[in-house]
């Protein structure tokens, strides 16, 4: 079992910054094949990909709306993943969720469900 805790989130202005880790305890995967992910879900809206990264060589994956303003990355020896946000918007407000996907998932990066532990997630509020 693995065991995700995020921390970071709050309150920031648009325009802003933000910078959110989460930190695996338990069971965890250093594989090539494993990889650990960025989610958020604002209110009333579809949970959806942000960011992910492969532990092994450091591959790193973007959704489309932060590319260029988001940046994954992770510490192996920590178990722990960060996501650094810049140029915030209002849009970026949602709950950020920390996922791990184990070895032996070939699927797609992007998708939640080829992500098998979830933190309980951390609030980021971006206001105008």
């Amino acid at each position: 079992q693995v065991q995700l805790v995020e921390s970071g989130g709050g309150l920031v202005q648009a325009g802003g910054s933000l910078r959110l880790s989460c930190a695996a305890s338990g069971r965890t995967f250093s594989s090539s094949r494993s990889a650990m992910g960025w989610f958020r879900q604002a209110a009333g809206k579809e949970r959806e990909f942000v960011a992910a990264i492969r532990w092994s060589g450091g591959s790193t994956y973007y959704a489309d709306s932060v590319k260029g303003r988001f940046t994954i990355s992770g510490d192996n020896a920590k178990n722990t993943v960060y996501l650094h946000g810049n140029s915030l918007k209002p849009e970026d407000t949602a709950v950020y969720y920390c996922a791990a996907r184990p070895p032996g998932n070939s699927g797609s990066y992007y998708a939640a469900e080829n992500y098998r532990y979830w933190g309980q997630g951390t609030q980021v509020t971006v206001s105008s």
